[in-house]
């Protein structure tokens, strides 16, 4: 089974994304959606954080350039920074949603300086906002971000949107078509819900 397959059941099975095809879950936006993902879960289940974590470096590996450094994002993709900064034995940094209210103001915490390479860590891709302000804060302070990894995406075609016209490389671990094929493959699903799944996304 593929890495990417094995990530989808393991959120699945503890619940980090869970699916109900009768779009009960009310996300903050409002939208009435099939499915929830708070991959915070992941941070209990050891053999799984520790399989993002390989997951991950096997990602970079894969990329045209080698990073100095590795972003969180503020706060769901710090500990997976973490973990992943000390596989690669790199610095890390974390970003705000925005600067601090007191102290130094900062936004970004750690040291990183103009000219580096970073890639920037998250949990979930939705609409993109969230990692797309992390990447931007980031480039104001002179940072080359090489691309944006998560755990799990959506595949909302908003998202994809944004990150075309922010220049910037999305890469994910796992993603809601993998998670749809697999239950549907082990009839936890329907056909009909699997095809109320895909039609929800194309509607937003």
């Amino acid at each position: 089974m593929s890495l990417e397959k094995q990530l989808a059941i393991d959120l699945y099975q503890i619940e980090a994304v869970q699916i109900k095809p009768d779009r009960s879950f009310t996300w903050t936006s409002g939208i009435k959606s099939p499915i929830y993902c708070d991959n915070r879960l992941t941070l209990s289940y050891p053999t799984i954080r520790n399989r993002i974590a390989d997951a991950f470096v096997e990602k970079i590996k894969q990329l045209d350039d080698t990073p100095d450094c590795i972003a969180g994002c503020a706060t769901a993709g710090i500990p997976h920074a973490a973990w992943l900064a000390d596989k690669l034995d790199l610095p890390m940094v974390y970003v705000r949603s925005k600067p601090k209210a007191h102290g130094k103001g900062n936004q970004i915490e750690g040291k990183i300086a103009k000219g580096q390479k970073v890639v920037v860590i998250e949990d979930l891709i939705s609409t993109g906002g969230s990692a797309i302000q992390t990447a931007e804060a980031l480039r104001d302070q002179g940072v080359e971000v090489l691309a944006v990894i998560a755990i799990f995406t959506y595949g909302l075609p908003k998202a994809n949107h944004a990150f075309d016209q922010s220049n910037l490389p999305l890469h994910t671990l796992t993603n809601f078509d993998v998670l749809s094929e697999l239950l549907l493959e082990k009839n936890t699903i329907t056909k009909a819900e699997y095809n109320s799944l895909l039609n929800w996304r194309k509607e937003l």
